[in-house]
Formats: C-alpha cells, structure tokens, sequence
C-alpha cells in the first residue's frame, strides 16, 4: 500500500479495514475464533485471500498489535480489548454501510426539527 513519503513513521503502521480488504478479511475470520490459530495455507483456503498475501497482511496486523503468531500459527490478539476494539470498529462501520441511504442519512438536519428541551424551557 503506498504511503506519504514524508508522513510516514517507520513502526507505525497504518493498516486499511475498510470493507474487502485482505487485512479485514483476516481480521474478521480471525476474530470468530479467537482462541483457534491457522496457518497461512489454511487462512488463504477460509478466505480465498491469494496465499502470497496472506504473510505480510498478517506481519501488518500483528505490528498493529491486532493479531499474534506462534509458529506456524496466527490468531487474533489475545489482549481482549484489542479484539472488543476492533470488533466495535468493524460493527460501527458495517451499520454505518448498511445505514447510508436511510431517511436520517439523507436529510442531516433532522435533528434542527426536534423542539428546544434546554433546560430554561423546562
């Protein structure tokens, strides 16, 4: 993935989840079972992920502290808050996907329509 040159701090990775991407594909595979450890060969058949970039997604995701290794095993962080973060992260944005073209998405200023409840009204 390329990087600003100039921004860019060697050992602070910065790991894209978006949707589709092969780091959240193993995020999310990894994160239904996050006591259970697979080999990359079993993580690119689970997942379809072509085999050649399933090391260094993993190597990006463990330096993000979102996976651990035991050789030959990976598995998701063991740091239950790193899987509970991660895990809010990806629901937060698959009900955000989800919730676009909603009437609320739509029409921001909803929230101008609601009566003034501060506290000298009531």
């Amino acid at each position: 993935m390329p990087v600003d040159f100039e921004t860019h701090e060697p050992g602070n990775p910065r790991i894209d989840l978006s949707e589709g991407t092969n780091a959240r594909q193993l995020l999310e595979f990894l994160l239904q079972t996050p006591t259970v450890g697979y080999t990359p060969a079993e993580l690119a058949a689970e997942t379809g992920i072509p085999r050649g970039s399933i090391g260094p997604t993993l190597q990006r995701l463990a330096a993000a502290g979102l996976v651990r290794h035991k050789e030959p095993y990976w598995a998701a962080a063991e740091d239950d808050r790193i899987a509970a973060a991660t895990a809010a992260f990806l629901g937060i944005e698959a009900a955000a996907a989800r919730y676009t073209d909603d009437w609320y998405a739509q029409n921001e200023d909803w929230a101008e329509e609601l009566p003034d409840l501060s506290e000298d009204e009531q």
